[in-house]
């Protein structure tokens, strides 16, 4: 019971800076933005939407609503992919803390791959998934036909839009977001923020990132890590093992750092540490989840596909295209990176993320 409320007052800050940074993304930076750089099923939309997530500090549970607020507000799949992929896999704080414990070549090469592998899921999404278009096409006809923008107005087909929150259309909830008003004062963008990151996308992922976290928790608290070092003189099992363990557990990127350091320390290779660095941040339970029930299952594929893929590609190049000494000369013992109990700010911020699934759990009673 103690491993699984560390793994969660360890989630809980990143969920939470994840949610806000979504109802920032909402309030102040204008639709018209994403429509320009990450709406069109193309390459340079797949590369905006990469190169957008390689510096933010948000782990693969603080991810999930800030893309989705992306796809939300008009990006393609395959921009939102690309993001999903490159975000969790790096960022400021961890590329630091990579150069800091592991050196700077893995400090080098650690957002590079993650560059590569999410350019490559988003455009093998764009390349496989034609829905997007036409719900595109779809969102665009029912924003332009169907939406009413007071409640003196009636919805015109089943799933109408509303601006206003109260109406419901045959028993589907009118869910779209209020419009900002052009001159809206920094408070009232600060309420519509909150407003959208606490409750709007807790509504609309609340239930299947509680179902994937609690998943996580069990798999990281059964499978204990000394499992990693059995294989640790065969690069093709190690990586496989790696790969087995990592992708279904919760680690976040500057998490992943000491672990890797310790099982390269027990004789893991160093390209297999790169496939924990990449996959074990990149993709867990309720990234997954969350994935294919917004985006589908072929969205899901090609974000596997790409992060398995490009954390093998990466690995073996580390372990034999390059010299070894240089992801080795630089390691340091580094002790646990969080004390087991959680300290008062974890457990403040469990507490707030409980009561805010409280809420939505509370109002989905009260319908």
């Amino acid at each position: 019971m103690n491993e699984v409320l560390h793994i969660i007052n360890e989630m809980s800050p990143f969920l939470l800076l994840g949610f806000l940074f979504a109802g920032l993304l909402h309030a102040f930076v204008p639709s018209k933005f994403y429509t320009k750089y990450l709406s069109k099923r193309n390459f340079k939309s797949v590369v905006n939407a990469a190169l957008l997530g390689i510096p933010l500090p948000l782990c693969s549970c603080g991810v999930i609503p800030t893309a989705m607020s992306l796809r939300k507000e008009g990006a393609s799949k395959g921009a939102t992919t690309s993001f999903l992929i490159a975000t969790p896999q790096t960022g400021v704080d961890s590329i630091f803390a990579t150069y800091s414990l592991m050196g700077l070549p893995f400090a080098i090469t650690r957002p590079i791959v993650a560059l590569i592998t999410a350019i490559f899921g988003g455009q093998i999404t764009n390349l496989t998934d034609k829905s997007d278009s036409e719900e595109t096409n779809s969102l665009e006809e029912k924003e332009e036909h169907c939406c009413c923008h007071s409640h003196k107005e009636e919805p015109k087909e089943e799933h109408c839009c509303c601006h206003d929150k109260a109406e419901e259309s045959e028993g589907h909830c009118c869910h779209c977001e209020e419009e900002i008003p052009q001159n809206a004062t920094l408070m009232q963008r600060f309420g519509i923020a909150l407003r959208y990151a606490f409750v709007d996308m807790m509504e609309d992922i609340g239930k299947w990132l509680v179902i994937g976290l609690v998943i996580a928790g069990l798999i990281t608290v059964f499978v204990p890590q000394e499992f990693f070092a059995i294989f640790a003189d065969n690069t093709w099992l190690s990586m496989l093992l790696v790969l087995a363990i990592s992708i279904p557990m919760y680690v976040c990127a500057t998490g992943s750092i000491p672990i890797a350091v310790a099982l390269m320390m027990k004789g893991l290779t160093p390209g297999a540490a790169l496939v924990l660095l990449m996959a074990g941040p990149a993709a867990n339970m309720a990234s997954i989840l969350v994935i294919q029930k917004r985006l589908g299952t072929r969205t899901l594929l090609a974000y596997l596909i790409s992060i398995i893929g490009g954390a093998i590609a990466g690995g073996f190049v580390i372990d034999y295209l390059l010299p070894r000494e240089w992801f080795t000369s630089t390691l340091v013992q580094q002790g646990a990176c969080c004390e087991a109990t959680g300290t008062w700010f974890q457990w403040t911020c469990t507490a707030i993320l409980a009561l805010l699934l409280l809420n939505v759990a509370w109002k989905k009673l009260k319908k």
